[in-house]
């Protein structure tokens, strides 16, 4: 989009072809309508073991919240149904357990098909709908499993494709396939004893949302046995609509006491059970569970402090465990746990090590250490590995800290990283086993998603899903107004760069405009780079506002020394380089230096109240959503990576959060919080609530029953930010120039 009347700084990204069809007005209705103005959002791409089929989750044309699972045949290039959600769904509600499961993956809203595993003969595919399980076949026949009020948790089909395995109530069931299924693991007297399942921490910290894995072929599985007697209870009130209920939650509260777990190894019928050595000290993580292609068992522990990773090998047959090797943190760091490995057949590990200050590649071999690419950036995932060829694939920011790319290496021979992918785009991907074929997946701030194969090579074999922007698209009536992304850096006080991204409405020169500054600011988070965007985003550029985000030191995918600085000391440096991103918005000719609003979410709802705490007056107004105020009342695996434990430096928990300095707050403030959240306890918005009344601080407030840690919806979308869009225009921060 033009921007006539102002030289605009950074660099600009691509400009959006406007399709020839009549322009409509952005409205909150349409964003959260259907279907997705985003074209196709599939969900779970996958290949199938031997390579043929392509299945993945489509949401429907009318209804963008439920998915089908749809297959496509690369041998004759045609797509079709496998699942019919709603024709096959029992309509039967979800166990609270698989409700909180999907709150801690972030899909609560979505409906119908939300995840599905291929079985090993690429015959059959596992299907979990609405708390029972279905096995699909690839001509379209369906049959049912399991139908019972409890619901099936974590189902999986075994390696050597006769069983079925799934969690119910806490023990682990086995059954033949259409057999009958019987539960393998001992029964607990009491109920805080779980049988392979993820603990709260895994599933919401650790990204292992899973407690049992079965071995290669099919004749052993690895289960975790954990008993949450010692965590704390709070009691969380799920606040609805119409009702409300309490539950006892085990949460692990930052300093408090974390579940007791354990590993075993037993057959199929749960024979044979075999306790994993652990070690002595129990306190301690199991972060990740994996079988070698050999029959091996590794485990990675992690202790409390997240300073030190183990990885241990276990023998199946007795439990008896060696240490392989340590990784130890840098000092002021610790140990960001990663999924980017592989245990090759020939006995060497790829592994991703932050050892030399950014997140790289090396291979492990008879004891020793290769490390296979090296330099001031990071590799973001390890996609495939081809052995036979001593070759691998990983996805990294070799070339700028904004872009994603697709690179190759000859690891067997050594040499520098090829990038297969193209410049200006954003990339992702997935590979099949063998490291011949890949998914792939591009955007950039101009063009929604695409989806298409490739070869090793990253030749494009065939579109997926083009997802054109062209006439038919539907995002296609809204192209006109679309703003442009731009780019640029700003220098923090150590001189660190600090990367930001804007997006500006069109302006007429003489006049100033509001800013609407979102951020995150937290670990593990990147905010700006060069994807497609939020049409959020561009529905307050068409309000009038401008869109400004810009990471701060601590946040994600610039390494060890730029994320550390935030080691027992959140809700600092975050702070300052916001501030530094307000304080050059203040300069520019068409910014309204009084009309800022900072915004953010989560991590990002607590840094707006320590903004706001920090200099009152410098911003206009702040929207504070979901927000932890008071660190321990978060939990344990979180918390203390970054903080360290509380009762070991009490002074840095008292620093960083929001009640102590509650007083100061003085610019129109905006709370939300769902109130159903089991993330972010309630217990954190009410604990800065009655900090604010007690100082008699003004605020407004929206609560949102029902709802968790993320509040969306088909209406609750457009209610939520209708919400923030009000109190900006009723608290001195209307859209517009003037």
């Amino acid at each position: 989009m033009a921007q006539p009347g102002y030289d605009l700084p950074g660099t600009p990204a691509q400009a959006m072809a406007v399709p020839d069809v009549p322009q409509k007005e952005l409205t909150l209705e349409r964003i959260a309508g259907s279907p997705s103005l985003n074209g196709a959002s599939p969900r779970a791409m996958k290949l199938s073991p031997d390579g043929r089929w392509l299945t993945l989750l489509r949401p429907r044309d009318d209804d963008r919240y439920r998915y089908d699972l749809w297959a496509y045949d690369r041998q004759n290039g045609e797509w079709s149904m496998l699942v019919d959600s709603e024709a096959f769904g029992p309509g039967r509600e979800l166990s609270e357990a698989e409700k909180m499961q999907r709150e801690r993956a972030r899909i609560a809203s979505l409906k119908g098909i939300v995840s599905y595993e291929w079985a090993e003969d690429s015959q059959s595919i596992l299907v979990p709908l609405d708390g029972d399980l279905f096995l699909a076949k690839l001509d379209g026949a369906v049959t049912r499993l399991t139908d019972s009020e409890e619901g099936e948790l974590n189902p999986a089909i075994s390696p050597d494709n006769a069983r079925v395995s799934f969690v119910r109530e806490g023990r682990l069931y086995v059954a033949p396939i259409g057999g009958t299924p019987v539960a393998i693991t001992p029964g607990e007297a009491g109920d805080t004893v779980h049988w392979g399942e993820a603990e709260f921490v895994a599933q919401e910290e650790m990204d292992r949302d899973y407690g049992y894995k079965w071995s290669p072929d099919g004749k052993r599985i690895a289960v975790l046995r954990y008993d949450e007697a010692p965590v704390a209870v709070v009691t969380r009130t799920s606040i609805g609509a119409g009702s409300t209920t309490t539950y006892d939650q085990r949460y692990p509260l930052a300093g408090t006491d974390n579940v007791l777990i354990d590993l075993y190894v037993m057959d199929p019928d749960g024979g044979n059970l075999v306790k994993a050595d652990l070690g002595a000290e129990r306190d301690i993580y199991v972060t990740r569970v994996d079988w070698a292609p050999d029959g091996s068992l590794y485990v990675q522990r992690q202790n409390r402090a997240q300073s030190r990773l183990d990885l241990l090998k276990i023998d199946p047959a007795t439990g008896r465990s060696t240490l392989v090797f340590t990784e130890t943190a840098a000092e002021g760091h610790w140990i960001n746990q990663s999924s980017d490995y592989r245990f090759l057949k020939d006995g060497s590990l790829i592994w991703r090590s932050e050892r030399s200050g950014f997140g790289h590649l090396w291979r492990l071999a008879d004891g020793a250490w290769t490390q296979l690419t090296s330099g001031d950036w990071v590799v973001t995932g390890l996609l495939g590995v081809d052995e036979q060829a001593g070759m691998l694939w990983f996805k990294g920011r070799k070339d700028t800290p904004l872009e994603d790319h697709i690179y190759r290496l000859d690891y067997a021979n050594g040499g520098a990283p090829e990038r297969l992918t193209e410049p200006g785009w954003f990339y992702g991907g997935s590979m099949d086993g063998a490291g011949r074929t890949m998914i792939v997946n591009r955007s950039n701030p101009a063009q929604p998603t695409q989806y298409y194969l490739a070869d090793n090579t990253g030749q494009r074999l065939t579109w997926l899903m083009e997802n054109a922007l062209d006439a038919e698209h539907p995002y296609a009536p809204y192209a006109a107004s679309h703003a442009a992304a731009r780019f640029g850096t700003l220098t923090a006080e150590d001189g660190s760069t600090l990367y930001w991204k804007m997006l500006t409405p069109k302006m007429e020169k003489g006049k100033r405009y509001p800013v609407l500054f979102h951020h995150y600011g937290g670990p593990h988070a990147q905010e700006v780079d060069r994807a497609w965007g939020s049409t959020i985003a561009q529905y307050f550029v068409d309000l009038g506002y401008i869109w400004f985000q810009i990471d701060n030191r601590g946040s994600d995918n610039r390494g060890v020394e730029f994320e550390r600085q935030i080691r027992e000391a959140m809700g600092t440096v975050e702070v300052t380089d916001q501030k530094t991103g307000g304080a050059w918005l203040k300069t520019l000719p068409f910014v309204d230096p009084g009309r800022i609003a900072i915004y953010g979410g989560s991590y990002g709802g607590y840094m707006t109240l320590k903004m706001l705490e920090a200099d009152p007056g410098f911003y206009a107004a702040g929207v504070a959503a979901s927000s932890v105020t008071k660190w321990e009342l978060y939990d344990t695996f979180y918390t203390e990576r970054y903080m360290g434990d509380p009762r070991e430096v009490p002074e840095a928990y008292e620093a960083s959060n929001t009640i102590a300095a509650a007083a100061q707050i003085s610019d129109p403030l905006l709370i939300i919080h769902g109130m159903s959240d089991d993330n972010v306890v309630m217990d954190n918005t009410t604990a800065m609530v009655a900090a604010m009344q007690e100082a008699n601080v003004p605020f407004e407030m929206m609560l949102y029953p029902g709802f968790g840690h993320v509040v969306s919806g088909p209406v609750i979308t457009q209610h939520y930010y209708g919400a923030i869009t009000r109190f900006l225009a009723q608290n001195g921060v209307p859209p517009g120039g003037r």
